[in-house]
């Protein structure tokens, strides 16, 4: 298992709130897909579907015993929540917000970063099908 990896994760809802889903890759250095998930989340809004693709990511990252994380989001919020860089105002995102912290405080690195929508099309991809399908997509580990 490589000690570093790439993952790229995505919520999305069809309304505010709507039926929602999160769409997870984590990848090694070398972009080889490790894990790779659609999740189906029900009704939500879009910001709790980033959140919930976030807790998602790092959970299968820590079961797959990986150390080093840089992971990428279109979420403008949710990043510079992760960051540090914006307070979490909404008091329905803080138990995300919080569970996601303890998560990534366990790897030895846990970088985020902004990236635009475009560089984000696998994950947006999983999140929609998982909409669609109103079901998990993927996601097994071994």
């Amino acid at each position: 298992m490589p000690s570093t990896v790439i993952i790229h994760i995505d919520g999305g809802s069809r309304g505010n709130p709507g039926e929602a889903g999160a769409g997870v890759v984590i990848a090694g250095a070398d972009g080889v897909a490790l894990y790779e998930a659609g999740l189906y989340i029900g009704k939500a809004t879009n910001n709790v579907a980033e959140y919930h693709g976030l807790v998602a990511a790092l959970t299968a990252a820590a079961k797959l015993g990986v150390g080093e994380i840089d992971l990428y989001s279109d979420s403008q919020l949710l990043v510079r929540q992760m960051l540090g860089e914006y307070r979490v105002k909404n008091a329905g995102l803080r138990p995300y917000y919080q569970q996601a912290s303890a998560l990534a405080s366990k790897f030895d690195r846990c970088d985020f970063h902004h990236v635009p929508r475009e560089e984000n099309t696998r994950a947006d991809c999983l999140a929609n099908l998982a909409m669609d399908c109103g079901a998990d997509i993927g996601g097994e580990l071994s």
